[in-house]
């Protein structure tokens, strides 16, 4: 049998339970697409399901088909299991597409999808980043490249009135922390007359953002030159006080401990690290993490100034990431009080039968 193909899921006594895509290399053996006797897997059974994700994105005002390639906007159009299309991610950035085929049945029906996708969207440029480890535990290879039109390579985007570049071929996720539009938004409102720390920086999201806001200053901290680049290359194109920003390359956890040590401290912290636990076996090691990280930066943070942490770690729950911030703002002797949670952007949904599709979880903090 074909991994990915499409086959019916019984009862012992022969009753039909669900249709399902088989994944032989798998600890999920079969990814259900459909439990309605009923329902065919075919060519127009994908043709409802992405024209139904794409519409939820059009009623929640994220993506407007006449608008979106003219105004430059970005979204995610499917998020997998939560669109009932299991490994199935595919985010629009203005007239592109960067699509990801996560499992063997999205893997099995790409051509398929990728005509529904140039149809119903009337986008021709695709491009594959089906580069995550996921595609691994499926026993696929990792791929990327051109699937139709030509890429563009970086391109511009539009999000909350700010430009930024992105590097479809090369970017973290697929080009962009899409899931994460809102929560920049939010430490824009937050960040006026404050001196601003942006840890995990990437291409300056938060940074920009608390600028934006009327940050007294910024300090931008990321491992990567070429991210802090662009982070500042997005501040100037932004018209943004660059004069205020301060780029920094290197280990966070490093660099926080020699503030730490010089007694820098700050008004607010974003912390957005990468995701420490990639499955359930390493929440512990994560969770030590996390804590580490944290505890820091609430002995960096002055009093009544705002600490906004997440983690985007499936298997840290939002109950233990409250406990773990919670023992780090004891151990660093500072009381602190949660005024805020955040999660991913409306774009990215979570299904009520899925709840692991709630992933990234944030907290704004006050330092009491």
């Amino acid at each position: 049998m074909t991994p990915g193909q499409t086959v019916e899921l019984m009862t012992r006594e022969g009753l039909f339970l669900a249709r399902a895509a088989y994944s032989p290399h798998s600890q999920i053996r079969a990814r259900i697409w459909t439990f309605d006797p009923d329902e065919k897997v075919d060519f127009e059974f994908f043709r409802r399901r992405i024209n139904s994700s794409i519409s939820i994105r059009q009623r929640m005002g994220f993506y407007n088909l006449e608008t979106s390639k003219k105004q430059k906007t970005a979204c995610r159009l499917i998020h997998g299991e939560s669109d009932l299309l299991p490994g199935l991610i595919v985010d629009q950035y203005a007239d592109h597409l960067v699509a990801q085929f996560l499992s063997a049945g999205a893997e099995f029906w790409k051509t398929t999808i990728v005509e529904l996708l140039i149809e119903i969207t009337g986008i021709q440029n695709i491009y594959n980043r089906s580069d995550s480890d996921a595609r691994l535990m499926e026993g696929m290879p990792i791929e990327k490249g051109l699937i139709h039109g030509i890429i563009e390579d970086p391109i511009s985007i539009v999000e909350n009135d700010l430009n930024y570049k992105i590097n479809l071929i090369e970017g973290h996720k697929t080009g962009f922390y899409l899931d994460q539009c809102r929560n920049r938004k939010r430490v824009r409102e937050l960040a006026r007359d404050c001196d601003v720390l942006d840890c995990f920086s990437y291409t300056g999201g938060f940074s920009m953002n608390a600028l934006a806001g009327g940050a007294k200053s910024i300090v931008t901290i990321d491992s990567s030159g070429d991210s802090l680049s662009t982070a500042k290359e997005n501040i100037s194109n932004n018209n943004l006080p660059l004069e205020k920003a301060e780029f920094i390359e290197g280990d966070v956890f490093h660099l926080l401990r020699k503030f730490r040590d010089s007694r820098r401290s700050f008004d607010m912290i974003v912390l957005d690290p990468p995701k420490f636990a990639q499955s359930t076996s390493q929440v512990e090691k994560a969770s030590r993490g996390y804590k580490d990280i944290n505890l820091l930066a609430f002995k960096l943070l002055r009093p009544g100034g705002i600490l906004v942490t997440f983690s985007c770690s499936g298997g840290i729950k939002i109950e233990l990431f409250q406990k773990i911030v919670a023992g780090a703002a004891l151990d660093a002797g500072a009381k602190s009080t949660i005024i805020e949670r955040l999660h991913q952007s409306g774009d990215h949904p979570v299904s009520l039968e899925f709840p692991e599709g709630s992933y990234l979880k944030g907290l704004i903090c006050i330092r009491n």
